[in-house]
């Protein structure tokens, strides 16, 4: 699979079908395909689709392990740019849901329409702590551990904590969007949230950006896109209104 050097960055990235670009955006402890493996099949099939991992995730490699979703919205612009695509669909998932957002405030000629699922219009840091190393370690979530070591072990090549403080720092402080950077999301934009959703609401983000269609997925939790949850809905629903 390709990699593309983007300054510091030699980022890894997926790709599959044809047609106009979707940036599939992952979330804070997951990988590209790893969070959007149900939305593989149901999109190639009339969209070309990238799946990459931000910088201190999965395959991708950085001396520098320091990382932020603002960081890797400047990433995601400059990975548009080096594959010399103008304009792309993005679909942002939690911590990508918070980078999409960035990306069309701060980019919005290179975002054609944004959807966001399980995003949010401010920080929910509760439970962030639980995560840092010395408590993981504390509560023995050894299988947890085990899972962030071989899931980045690319990415982080064998530093788990600090990958761990990293992702803890970016979820006590994302989304930090200003008014007037939601008020350039100009694109059209499509909020999903699960009702039962801990991290965010649509309702929130449809007040920062009153054009914005939503959905709220009944019995929906934090990832209705996922094999197993509302899955069929979410992507009938989205590629509806990447249809629109």
């Amino acid at each position: 699979m390709p990699y593309v050097k983007l300054n510091d960055l030699n980022l890894y990235y997926e790709e599959f079908g044809r047609g106009e670009t979707v940036l599939f955006l992952h979330s804070h402890f997951s990988r590209g395909l790893l969070a959007f493996s149900g939305q593989i099949i149901p999109f190639s099939g009339k969209y070309r689709c990238l799946y990459p991992d931000f910088r201190g995730h999965g395959r991708t490699l950085c001396d520098d392990l320091t990382w932020n979703s603002r960081m890797v919205a400047d990433d995601m612009a400059m990975f548009l740019d080096k594959l010399e695509i103008k304009q792309a669909h993005i679909i942002g998932y939690s911590c990508g849901a918070y980078v999409g957002c960035y990306m069309a405030a701060k980019y919005p000629q290179k975002v054609k329409s944004l959807v966001t699922i399980g995003g949010a219009a401010y920080p929910r840091p509760e439970g962030a702590t639980d995560f840092l190393p010395e408590n993981l370690l504390k509560n023995n979530s050894i299988d947890f551990i085990e899972d962030i070591k071989s899931r980045h072990h690319e990415a982080h090549r064998g530093d788990w904590q600090t990958y761990l403080r990293n992702t803890v720092a970016d979820w006590q402080q994302s989304p930090s969007l200003t008014d007037a950077e939601w008020k350039n999301i100009k694109c059209p934009a499509f909020f999903i949230n699960g009702e039962n959703d801990p991290f965010g609401t649509c309702e929130e983000l449809l007040e920062k950006v009153p054009s914005a269609k939503i959905y709220k997925v009944l019995g929906g939790g934090h990832r209705p896109h996922f094999v197993g949850e509302q899955i069929d809905d979410i992507n009938k629903r989205i590629l509806d209104f990447l249809n629109d």
